[in-house]
């Protein structure tokens, strides 16, 4: 393979990344948001959640927002980074690369999701 045809591979997975990347930050903020409507204002969610949990304190701000705030640090920096991340290689294929990074996010989304339906449980 020669540098074009690589660069090339390189910026149809990183549009493509970078365009789902984006949707799911969209849809987790969104989520969140509308969870934080119903959710409890209360200094300690875990444990209203799961009584069995009487960890640390966490406020329902930090409990909702840091997956969404989180995704558009990494949108944002997919976006801005892409010169560096075309030169920077961990692997050979940069199609594992990608799908690597697309599970990273995928259990970020996840989590962010499943959080904004507890509080909406908790709250309703």
């Amino acid at each position: 393979m020669d540098f074009d045809h690589d660069s090339g591979d390189f910026g149809r997975l990183h549009n493509l990344f970078t365009f789902h990347l984006g949707i799911a930050v969209t849809l987790s903020w969104l989520t969140s948001l509308y969870a934080a409507v119903y959710a409890p204002w209360v200094r300690n969610i875990r444990p209203l959640i799961d009584p069995t949990n009487v960890g640390t304190v966490e406020s329902t701000w930090s409990y909702l927002f840091i997956f969404p705030v989180v995704l558009t640090m990494a949108w944002l920096i997919s976006i801005f980074g892409q010169n560096v991340f075309a030169k920077f290689r961990l692997l050979k294929n940069q199609a594992i690369e990608f799908g690597i990074a697309a599970v990273v996010a995928f259990v970020m989304f996840y989590l962010s999701i499943d959080r904004a339906v507890a509080a909406m449980l908790l709250g309703m």
